[in-house]
């Protein structure tokens, strides 16, 4: 197909990032590191914030300037609600705004729920579910604004369900789940599309545990049709596509990337 509609078409385009800039929640490892490599990768520039973010040489910085895209990395406790507060507005005034935000940066604590403290709660739901919401309300504002933007959440198998022995995470991602629904609601009218990606059971450090567990790794693979963990970089494809124009009719979604764990 030719002209402009054949243009839309053309996938060099419909995943070209190249011009805008992308902030990174949990860069530093994991999820969060793949995430930032494969935006790098498609041609965005990246802002990265970590609890633990070196101030230079992170792994994150490597890979996106290998990419050939200009990186900035931030410490940012994600726990303290002040603390994100602040960097929101900083990182809302900057010259370049943020084109796509990925709220990715989470934490998980296991234990019964007769066992599960209020300090853990309290910082589960901070870091998974209060601090993407402060970033994504400072954020958006100016996304809505200028009538364009990508929001991404990482969302989880558990916004569908239950999980065992971790009710707050559980919680948490479930309000991720509606959250992402509310602002779908409000902001696509103004050109903003938010959505999120539902990781299956991924090796990194929050499966650890589960890894370990030769009867509960076993019992996950079993349920698993694609057979394997997931990789992250298993997760790439899916935050181009979200941050890209591939992606612009495409809101209040939740993609699970799942190996079919849920299609089980």
């Amino acid at each position: 197909m030719s002209g402009p509609e054949g243009d839309l078409l053309d996938p060099a385009r419909l995943f070209d990032l190249r011009g805008k800039v992308a902030l990174v929640t949990g860069c530093r490892r994991g999820i969060g590191l793949a995430m930032t490599e494969a935006l790098a990768r498609a041609g965005a520039d990246i802002v990265g914030a970590s609890a633990q973010l070196e101030a230079r040489g992170s792994e994150a910085q490597q890979r996106v300037e290998a990419a050939g895209r200009d990186f900035s990395g931030f410490q940012v406790d994600l726990a303290d609600r002040a603390a994100v507060a602040e960097f929101a507005e900083e990182i809302a005034k900057r010259e370049r705004p943020i084109d796509i935000l990925v709220n990715n940066a989470g934490i998980i604590a296991r234990a019964p729920a007769v066992d599960h403290d209020d300090q853990t709660w309290d910082t589960v739901l901070e870091v998974n579910l209060t601090a993407p919401f402060v970033l994504a309300r400072a954020l958006g504002r100016g996304m809505v604004q200028r009538g364009t933007g990508k929001v991404i959440f990482t969302a989880s198998l558990l916004s569908f369900q239950g999980g065992i022995l971790v009710p707050s995470y559980a919680a948490a991602k479930s309000g991720i789940s509606g959250l992402v629904k509310a602002l779908a609601n409000e902001w696509a009218p103004h050109g903003v599309n938010v959505n999120a990606i539902a990781p299956g059971y991924i090796a990194t450090d929050n499966t650890q545990a589960l890894r370990d567990d030769s009867n509960r790794s076993r019992a996950i693979l079993e349920r698993i049709p694609a057979g394997r963990w997931g990789l992250a970089s298993d997760l790439a494809g899916a935050t181009v596509f979200l941050a890209s124009s591939a992606s612009d009719y495409v809101c209040g979604s939740i993609i699970a990337v799942d190996g079919g764990w849920l299609a089980r």
